[in-house]
């Protein structure tokens, strides 16, 4: 989709700049945006580069199994019916607690992982279980301690204090998380529902 609003952004733009006579404009906004992208490209990247090596440094040292272990009741709870399935349950935690704390890198592959256990108990190969749906909504609710990606952004145009968002960030990921997970158990119900009726 986006591949055709940008061409037609770019072309209305285009258009626009000549029907009112402000190519000069135009250009020296191209221009303008260009050296901006890139200096917010490279602010991002070393706060991305700092923040990653300080998660890094705290995987290593056994944060993150800590983290899971103390997510480990909260997330049997969300997935009551595995219960039984320990191995599944950890690596979604494991999951869970890199997203929190920031560590994207480890979280992606620990995700995968966490499908693929899911998948492995997961009797219909052509539809994703309960549990899996629930896991996929938890991960792009992205909820999280620590927004780097925000703050970083917020110390490029000007802000004397970041990391103030830090408490409206966990707020607002939460509470998101929250209702993300609520609509998709409310979904699984008609889910299971349809099935019943359809005699899938």
């Amino acid at each position: 989709m986006m591949n055709y609003v940008f061409p037609i952004l770019l072309i209305f733009s285009f258009i626009s700049a000549i029907v009112t006579g402000r190519v000069d404009e135009l250009s020296s906004a191209v221009i303008d945006g260009a050296e901006s992208a890139v200096q917010l490209l490279l602010r991002l990247v070393s706060m991305l580069c700092l923040w990653g090596g300080i998660m890094e440094i705290g995987d290593r040292a056994g944060l993150t199994r800590l983290f899971s272990k103390v997510m480990y009741p909260v997330v049997a709870l969300i997935f009551p019916r595995l219960r039984k399935e320990k191995y599944v349950l950890e690596a979604i935690s494991m999951n869970i607690t890199a997203n929190v704390l920031g560590l994207g890198n480890a979280a992606t592959p620990l995700g995968l992982e966490a499908m693929r256990r899911l998948q492995s108990i997961n009797s219909d190969t052509e539809f994703a279980s309960d549990e899996m749906i629930v896991f996929v909504v938890m991960n792009t609710a992205a909820m999280h301690i620590i927004p780097t990606t925000v703050a970083t952004m917020r110390g490029q145009y000007g802000s004397e204090n970041p990391m103030e968002i830090m408490p409206a960030a966990f707020l607002t990921s939460f509470f998101a998380l929250a209702t993300a997970i609520t609509v998709a158990k409310i979904g699984n119900r008609f889910k299971r529902k349809g099935r019943r009726l359809y005699g899938r």
